[in-house]
């Protein structure tokens, strides 16, 4: 009988178990990864079978330290605001409206035309600030 001798080298390294490790860190990482990026599961409205081909165009009411108002950039008098603001309104329900004015504007002029936009049913309305 022989005996192995010790200064024999060990030339073959088994590396099936090296790879079994590999292989579960990949499944783990790949898991992980996709559960991650589904985000949370939220149940979203339903829109109407319809689509819209453009969005309503926003108007923009601006009025000035003097007290001045402007359509868009258009001057106007109340009345031709209310005027304007109907036609647009009969063409397109949904009017977004935004009213910037002037931080030196008298507040009864910014009453005035929120008081237009409600006489009119406009409910889409803005006030523009600025951060400070």
């Amino acid at each position: 009988m022989q005996l192995q001798s010790e200064d024999k080298p060990y030339d073959d390294i088994n590396i099936t178990p090296m790879l079994d490790l590999a292989y579960v860190l990949l499944v783990i990482f790949i898991l992980m990864c996709t559960a991650s990026v589904q985000g949370v599961k939220v149940n979203l409205p339903r829109a109407s079978s319809a689509p819209s081909l453009a969005k309503p165009k926003t108007r923009a009411i601006t009025v000035t330290n003097e007290g001045k108002m402007f359509l868009d950039t258009v001057p106007v008098s109340l009345a031709e605001l209310e005027a304007r603001l109907a036609q647009y309104k009969a063409s397109t329900p949904d009017l977004p409206v935004v009213v910037k004015g002037d931080s030196l504007t008298q507040y009864q002029g910014i009453m005035d035309i929120l008081d237009v936009l409600g006489r009119l049913g406009i409910t889409q309305v803005g006030l523009a600030t600025k951060p400070r």
